[in-house]
């Protein structure tokens, strides 16, 4: 007991150890109190938001969430230490400590509240506006560099640095620093182009070059999207800006071009109606304008037609699905009007009959002529 007292009683920075383990106590018991408090208001407000409507109190609870315990602990313990007697230089370093986690915890609550609105906004976006959701990536991002910016200028205010000539010194290093990264910087504003110019949003189906997939993603450096086949394609920003994109999710009409070729041996007065046959037949389906049934030309093994008409719809599917019954009729009537499709043939024609010599007979032999 008395080597317990003796050490309680030693000194550290001009103060008891005793005095020391009192501050730390209050300041742990603080954090305690200030985590009950964080879980008892999440587990109620938790239980409010399912009954409610209102995005409130669901904000309430996602920013109460970020609050970090040793980032309390800090503020606390600089609280406490007001009581201690501690030197110029340590009293500094404690309160700079302290004012650069309330910083921080303030910027935790602020940008979980920004994250909050993201995602909020981009899931309603998407089912209202996807090129809305498309901006939003960015706007979070210019608004956690804004922020995170001016808490860092605020937090080194506190623990005395001069932020006046450090933003000035940043002028010159950022020069050096935007060269090694241009690359990096060119991607991001080549997002940024993509966010106001809106060549394509979330949700749209592109082609560029040889490949194609629907927009999952548009980020500061890459955009991704999800291929036919399954697989995840990855683009540069970039690139994509000096690429040519066929934007297949704005199409408003789909125009049709199909080709076919009949037998050189149909009449002519047949092969005079397979134009008005095939119009009527593309006429009587749903969701179709018909342009145009031409006699097109002559091809090396029959009559060659073209057929241009315009889906109204231009979902991919549907125009399969039209194309196939508009096949499926032209077969049909075809063959009842005895017209008959043409496939790769070759006719040969000779001059004069073609005569094919057998072998000379056989001359007999030594032994037979015996």
């Amino acid at each position: 007991m008395l080597f317990l007292q003796h050490f309680l009683q030693q000194k550290l920075f001009e103060n008891s150890i005793q005095e020391w383990l009192i501050a730390f106590g209050i300041a742990t018991a603080v954090v305690l109190v200030v985590g009950l408090i964080r879980s008892l208001v999440v587990r109620r407000l938790a239980a409010l938001a399912k009954r409610t409507s209102t995005m409130v109190d669901d904000l309430l609870v996602f920013v109460v969430r970020q609050t970090h315990l040793l980032l309390v602990w800090l503020p606390a313990f600089w609280l406490v230490g007001h009581s201690l007697d501690l030197p110029d230089r340590v009293a500094l370093f404690v309160k700079g400590a302290a004012s650069l986690a309330m910083v921080l915890q303030a910027g935790l609550w602020v940008g979980g509240a920004i994250d909050f609105w993201i995602a909020t906004s981009r899931e309603r976006a998407m089912q209202e506006n996807a090129g809305a959701a498309t901006s939003l990536g960015a706007l979070n991002f210019i608004t956690k560099v804004v922020l995170w910016a001016f808490l860092v200028l605020v937090g080194l205010d506190n623990i005395g640095v001069n932020v006046t000539a450090m933003v000035a010194g940043l002028g010159v290093g950022g020069i050096a620093v935007a060269l090694a990264v241009q690359n990096i910087l060119g991607d991001l504003f080549a997002s940024l182009s993509i966010v106001i110019d809106k060549p394509f949003v979330i949700g749209d189906f592109i082609i560029v070059g040889d490949f194609m997939g629907t927009v999952e993603h548009v980020g500061l450096k890459t955009t991704r999207l999800r291929s036919l086949g399954g697989e995840q394609l990855i683009f540069a920003n970039s690139d994509l800006l000096k690429a040519r994109v066929r934007n297949y999710k704005r199409m408003q009409e789909r125009r049709i071009v199909f080709k076919f070729g009949i037998l050189y041996e149909t009449p002519v007065d047949k092969l005079e109606r397979v134009a008005d046959m095939v119009r009527d037949i593309i006429k009587s389906q749903n969701l179709v304008r018909f342009d145009r049934a031409h006699f097109a030309s002559f091809g090396d093994s029959s009559y060659d037609f073209e057929v241009v008409y315009w889906m109204l719809d231009p979902d991919f599917n549907k125009y399969m699905d039209t194309q196939q019954l508009i096949n499926l009729a032209m077969v049909r009537l075809f063959a009842d009007e005895g017209i008959g499709f043409a496939y790769p043939t070759q006719t040969l024609h000779v001059a004069s009959p073609v005569q094919i010599l057998g072998l000379a007979p056989a001359q007999p032999g030594p032994e037979q002529t015996s």
